[in-house]
């Protein structure tokens, strides 16, 4: 049985508000969260196990000890607002496959976020407000991380496909747009910057603009994917992979990275001039204003190069 150190330090200067509490929704969303933890922390020991290369266990077992915090963290809290300790069951199982456990684990942080953005919204208390803010944004985190992991078990194998309609070109050419096609031609669009960055970074080794930008793009992702289940739209596969060809030089790369930012930003600026929902609407605004960052950052490397 999982056990820790529950010597939480919490704020002495708020103990005593902490014991009056009498909003039972918070007691039950924190005990829920402290089954999530609990939960979660079973589940990365045993994908750690499954995981197929060292790189990756650790990057779960890393992932892992956030949670163990958390739960600490969250166990403090309870039991300052209580005066009790509060229980710990699993309340999620974990798959047993390594590919549907990321698939599962990425799911269940994203949610994670939400929860804990909603629990620090309903505290009063400022500690517990900045504590779960701060584990909302672990669990960002952990999502692109495991993120990361599904798109490395993406093995298209590649072909000399034509681009023309795919990503951000296929949306540029498209007489037409739904709300489905654009979603598509998004995310087709970060998973083809996503394996270009990759492509790049495995020919030429490590460059610090490329790799920012490619976890960069990885939150891209991440932000994109909810709107395929808001929307109930099936998440189209990835197969960007078979479009990506291998630049001749770095400066080659910089002015494919500069070139794929420019599509990159007119095909946002296209989406939002349709009358689309607004949050779909804020999304693409926000990936467009990254993009621009990134268009600047590939000029400059252009120009040094």
């Amino acid at each position: 049985m999982y056990s820790f150190n529950n010597t939480y330090l919490y704020d002495p200067y708020n103990a005593r508000y902490y014991r009056n509490i009498s909003d039972t929704k918070i007691l039950k969303d924190i005990q829920k969260a402290i089954n999530a933890e609990y939960s979660a922390i079973f589940c990365y020991g045993k994908l750690a196990k499954l995981a197929p290369g060292q790189d990756e266990r650790e990057r779960i077992l890393e992932i892992q000890k956030d949670e163990r915090r958390h739960l600490e963290e969250f166990s403090g809290i309870y039991k300052n607002l209580t005066g009790m300790q509060p229980t710990y069951k699993i309340i999620e199982e974990c798959p047993d496959t390594y590919r549907e456990g990321v698939e599962f684990s990425f799911k269940d942080e994203q949610e994670a976020v939400d929860f804990y953005l909603d629990i620090s919204d309903q505290a009063h208390n400022l500690f517990i407000k900045e504590r779960f803010r701060r584990a909302a944004a672990d669990e960002q985190n952990h999502a692109i991380r495991f993120l990361s992991f599904l798109l490395k078990r993406q093995n298209v194998k590649k072909s000399t496909r034509q681009v023309e309609n795919f990503g951000a070109k296929g949306a540029l050419s498209a007489p037409t747009l739904t709300l489905p096609d654009m979603l598509t031609y998004a995310l087709q669009d970060e998973y083809l910057a996503q394996a270009r960055y990759d492509n790049i970074l495995e020919t030429f080794g490590y460059i610090r603009t490329f790799a920012r930008i490619k976890e960069a793009e990885l939150r891209h992702i991440s932000a994109l994917l909810p709107l395929f289940d808001l929307y109930q739209m099936k998440i189209p596969e990835d197969i960007s992979h078979s479009y990506v060809t291998t630049p001749q030089s770095v400066k080659a790369a910089y002015s494919a990275g500069v070139q794929g930012e420019i599509d990159n930003i007119s095909m946002y600026e296209k989406f939002i001039t349709h009358n689309i929902p607004n949050d779909v609407k804020t999304i693409f605004t926000q990936l467009r204003n990254a993009s621009l960052n990134h268009l600047d950052a590939f000029k400059r490397g252009l120009a040094r190069d």
